[in-house]
């Protein structure tokens, strides 16, 4: 398996449609890259949540997934499930984000994600950030959308346990969902883990990707 690092990372976006999307998504990559690079700077981006408990929720979940690192975080109130007729405040709190910073990595949905805000938000994230390594995550869900990933991070299983206490502890609006639960958190992860030769992992979905092999 060929392994491709980033190279040095200092600087991360990471964006979601909701507050725990990120989370969910990735934030067993979050632990394990603000574990390795303490100061790492992160700004993060929700869609919707803004002035209600799941701000609150988002805030101390992110610095929780964060620790050590120089996070910011922007929660706006676009109204959930409406995103698409919500595209030019959309376009325009990413190009905000996009206007500054200069990431090392971009942590995003999936274009081919089945809920309409999230694959939104995957389909701007190119139309500002054009020349980044953008990893989209995925989120289990209803639509049965789960795909064939591209691109992996092992977790530990100490970083997958610590991922799925923090979901647990930070988001309680969301445990009466049927689906949000240990065994769907850890099920997945162990799945990627054995397409990476890995306890656990977290999947991505990589759409363009440029190699500097003769470097």
């Amino acid at each position: 398996m060929i392994r491709l690092g980033a190279g040095p990372l200092e600087r991360v976006v990471a964006v979601g449609a909701h507050c725990d999307d990120i989370a969910i998504g990735a934030g067993g990559t979050l632990l394990t890259m603000c574990a390795a690079r303490p100061g790492l700077r992160v700004d993060a981006l929700v869609l919707s949540g803004g002035g209600s408990e799941r701000e609150q929720e988002e805030l101390a979940a992110l610095a929780a997934f964060c620790p050590g690192a120089e996070l910011a975080v922007t929660v706006l109130k676009l109204p959930d499930g409406r995103m698409p007729v919500h595209w030019d405040e959309a376009k325009a709190a990413v190009e905000e984000l996009r206007a500054r910073t200069e990431p090392d990595l971009v942590l995003a949905p999936r274009t081919d994600d089945a809920h309409q805000d999230h694959r939104g938000l995957a389909q701007l994230i190119p139309t500002a950030f054009r020349d980044h390594l953008v990893l989209g995550y995925e989120i289990v869900k209803w639509d049965g959308d789960l795909g064939r990933p591209t691109a992996y991070q092992p977790l530990s299983p100490e970083t997958a346990e610590e991922k799925v206490r923090l979901l647990q502890e930070h988001y309680p609006s969301q445990r009466h969902r049927p689906w949000y639960d240990r065994e769907a958190f850890l099920g997945l992860a162990r799945i990627r883990g054995i397409e990476c030769h890995a306890r656990y992992a977290e999947a991505f979905a990589v759409t363009k990707l440029a190699l500097k092999l003769g470097d």
